[in-house]
């Protein structure tokens, strides 16, 4: 019981005890650990042999082999220590720039990693007893290291989007060989590339009969009449509304930039002057009227009064025909732009460009592609509408679909770079910051 407690404790904290420098292999008898003693200094802050120990415990609980080899272990503590003085740098950067992290800041993070850890245990007594095993006087000890942990985090954080705002950690170029000689250490740790497709579709919306088409603008007509009298739009808005994120709200959409909402609803509420009400706009939510509040540049502030379309089931069922009229007609070699134009649901994305994983799909998604390839259309087949309850008809295309394999170089190169950059830049101006202030390594 005390060993897998301490196992436990161990993995999510970061306190396993480690060799001494020099200790030979697993089998060695084990040796004291040496007093405590200042390992290193960045200005004033002296950075200690404790430390360099907590920081090793934590990477090899993230999966880091520390070396048994006396050399080769002295060698990993000096990149440890390395990565310690360069925390410290970013640290004193941020307090010289006058930034401050507060208890506050971070105690909900820390609360909820101290439920994590609490949560591993059957009660309290075994938790209380696993803490104390380890060194800890106390819960309110393990949260006080875990607070100082955080608030380090945001430290570094905070000093690495000042130096960015301050043009200090300007881009750097990576070439094709760093790329590749990247690539060429991780491939063996890389997961496996999963199966992907990317596709282009068209999604028929149901669309109303033309009666209840009729029944919807007439109403809409009368609350635009209603207001041209004299009734606040507001009013209107909260009684009739039935866009359920803006009607308590009396209609308010908030601040928005051009491309937001379907191309309908866009022209109109970018056209208007403030304070005028529109006319009807119909899109496949429903018909609206639209007045703007306030305009700034590349963006106004819109309220809206929405009546959506009355439909049912025999409105889905004449949105299958046409579905299926539409597949024939593209597999026979009809354009795409052209049909997607006609029948597409301005409100859905028309291509999926990037590869997606097929198992993160939606579940009538995979069904639907499940055999397919690259070149095979699929469909008629229905998704759900939570707008109105009411089902949707997909028809696509597939334009590729790749089997799961290893990752090449081609898959990860972008991220790879990314990686490299940002990691070239952060030498770069960690070692200019090292240069301006007080650093001593006393190994």
């Amino acid at each position: 019981m005390k060993l897998r407690n301490f196992s436990r404790v161990a993995l999510l904290c970061g306190v396993v005890t480690l060799p001494a420098f020099g200790q030979q292999g697993a089998g060695a008898a084990p040796r004291e650990l040496p007093v405590d003693r200042v390992i290193a200094v960045v200005g004033s802050k002296p950075i200690m042999w404790s430390e360099v120990q907590e920081l090793i415990n934590f990477q090899r609980q993230q999966g880091a082999q520390i070396p048994d080899d006396s050399a080769k272990f002295v060698a990993f503590a000096r990149e440890v220590i390395s990565d310690l003085v360069d925390q410290e740098v970013l640290i004193a950067t941020a307090k010289s720039y006058k930034i401050d992290v507060t208890d506050a800041e971070v105690l909900a993070q820390v609360e909820g990693e101290m439920k994590r850890i609490r949560d591993q245990f059957k009660s309290e007594q075994e938790y209380r007893d696993a803490l104390k095993g380890e060194g800890f006087g106390s819960v309110d000890e393990l949260r006080r290291i875990r607070v100082d942990r955080a608030k380090r985090d945001l430290f570094q954080q905070r000093a690495i989007d000042s130096l960015k705002a301050k043009g200090r950690m300007p881009s750097v170029a990576i070439s094709e060989a760093e790329i590749a000689e990247a690539f060429d250490k991780a491939k063996d740790r890389l997961p496996r590339r999963p199966a992907t497709v990317t596709f282009r579709q068209i999604i028929v919306s149901p669309r109303p009969s033309d009666a209840s088409k009729k029944a919807t603008l007439a109403k809409m007509d009368s609350l635009r009449a209603e207001i041209a009298r004299g009734t606040d739009f507001e009013v209107v808005a909260k009684r009739e509304s039935q866009d359920p994120g803006s009607k308590d709200l009396g209609g308010d959409l908030g601040w928005a930039r051009r491309g937001m909402m379907v191309p309908a609803f866009d022209q109109m509420m970018f056209a208007l002057n403030p304070n005028v009400v529109s006319p009807t706009v119909e899109t496949v939510f429903g018909a609206h009227i639209i007045r703007v509040d306030r305009i700034r540049p590349a963006e106004v502030k819109a309220r809206h009064i929405l009546l959506r379309w009355n439909m049912d089931s025999a409105d889905v069922a004449r949105a299958r025909a046409e579905a299926d009229s539409t597949l024939a007609a593209w597999q026979k070699g009809a354009s795409y732009d052209s049909l997607v134009t006609k029948h597409h649901d301005d409100a859905e994305l028309r291509l999926m460009a990037d590869p997606v994983p097929r198992d993160s799909l939606p579940p009538a998604y995979r069904e639907a592609l499940a055999d397919k390839k690259a070149g095979d259309f699929a469909g008629p087949f229905l998704i759900p509408n939570p707008q109105n309850g009411l089902s949707k008809v997909v028809v696509l295309q597939l334009t590729s679909a790749e089997e799961s394999g290893d990752l090449k170089l081609s898959d990860v190169r972008e991220r790879i770079r990314a990686q490299l950059a940002q990691e070239k830049t952060a030498r770069r101006i960690l070692d200019q910051l090292r240069k301006e202030m007080y650093v001593s390594i006393r190994m």
